[in-house]
C-alpha cells in the first residue's frame, strides 16, 4: 500500500479535482465512489475499480478488511492510504466512510430506446443531483434498462447523484447529453409525459409494451420541444390538494404503476 500525506501529490491531486469538477470527470472518463455499497456494486456488475482509496484511521476497520479480501485488491488493484485530512478532502459527506473507488465512467453505445422491447426514462434538465439519483434508484429498480439525459441535468456520475442513486448506475445504460425530442420521436412505443394540466390520470391507460417515461425540471417542467415530441400526457392525481410532486417522486409513482399493471397482465 501506497501512503500520502502532502497535498502536493499528483495522485491526491486527481482525486481532488475528480471529487470537485464534473469537466475533469468527463474530460478523463473517470470518477469516484464513495462507500462500500457502492464499490461492492461497482464489483458484482463491472469488476474491479482501478484503484483503492482508504482513509488512515480506517486501515483497520474490519468492513474495509472484509471488502479488500473480498476484490483480492493485493494482486490486483493498487491501493493507497491518505491522511485523515486528506481524506476529508476528497469524500463528499461529513462522516467519511473510509473507502474510496477510484473507476473509469463505463462508455455505452447509443442503443435507440425504440429498437425491440424497452422501458426507458428521459430526463430533461433535472438539476439536483439527489433527484436525479433518486431517480435512477427508481428507474433501475422498476426494470428501466436505459436512461436519456439531456444537457441541462446534473451530472450523474458526480459523487451526490451516485450516493443518491446507490448503485443503479450499473444497472442501467445512462447516455447523457441527449437529444431528448429526438429520442421521443424515435420511440416505437408510448412516450409519456407527466404534467399538471393533462386531463387523462397515469391510473387510465395501458402502460405494457415499449415504454418511455419524461419528467422535466424541477421547477419549469418539460420544454415545449420535448412535449410536441410525446405521445401522451398524464396527470398523477393527488386527492390531498398538494399543487405538485418532487420530480423523484413523481417518476416512482409512474414507474411502479407500470410494474403494477404487467404484475396484474403476469397474474
Amino acid at each position: 500500500m501506497k501512503s500520502i500525506s502532502s497535498r502536493e501529490n499528483p495522485l491526491f491531486k486527481q482525486f481532488v479535482k475528480l471529487a470537485q469538477s464534473a469537466a475533469q470527470r468527463r474530460t478523463s472518463g473517470l470518477t469516484l465512489l464513495d462507500g462500500a455499497h457502492l464499490i461492492t456494486a461497482h464489483h458484482a456488475a463491472l469488476g474491479l475499480p482501478q484503484s483503492l482509496v482508504i482513509g488512515e484511521s480506517a486501515s483497520d476497520n474490519e468492513e474495509i478488511k472484509h471488502l479488500l479480501a473480498q476484490l483480492g485488491t493485493e494482486q490486483a488493484v493498487p491501493v493507497v492510504v491518505l491522511s485523515d485530512v486528506l481524506f476529508r478532502t476528497i469524500s463528499p459527506v461529513k462522516t467519511p466512510s473510509g473507502i474510496i473507488a477510484l473507476i473509469a465512467i463505463p462508455m455505452h453505445d447509443v442503443i435507440p430506446v425504440y429498437q425491440g422491447k424497452s422501458f426507458s426514462v428521459l430526463l430533461e434538465a433535472i438539476q439536483d443531483p439527489g433527484n436525479l439519483g433518486s431517480i435512477l434508484r427508481s428507474a433501475a429498480a422498476a426494470g428501466a434498462s436505459d436512461a436519456y439525459l439531456s444537457a441541462g441535468c446534473a451530472d450523474s456520475w458526480s459523487p451526490k447523484t451516485l450516493r443518491a442513486a446507490m448503485g443503479a448506475h450499473f444497472q442501467l445504460r445512462i447516455h447523457e447529453q441527449s437529444d431528448l425530442a429526438k429520442v421521443a420521436r424515435e420511440f416505437n412505443g408510448k412516450v409519456i409525459a407527466t404534467t399538471l394540466q393533462a386531463k387523462t390520470s397515469l391510473y387510465q391507460i395501458r402502460l405494457s409494451g415499449p415504454l418511455a417515461f419524461v419528467f422535466g425540471n424541477e421547477g419549469a417542467g418539460l420544454s415545449e420541444a420535448v412535449l410536441q415530441a410525446v405521445s401522451e400526457q398524464v396527470s398523477i392525481p393527488m386527492p390531498g390538494g398538494t399543487e405538485s410532486l418532487n420530480a423523484a417522486a413523481a417518476a416512482a409513482v409512474c414507474f411502479f404503476e407500470r410494474v403494477r399493471q404487467n404484475a396484474s397482465v403476469a397474474e
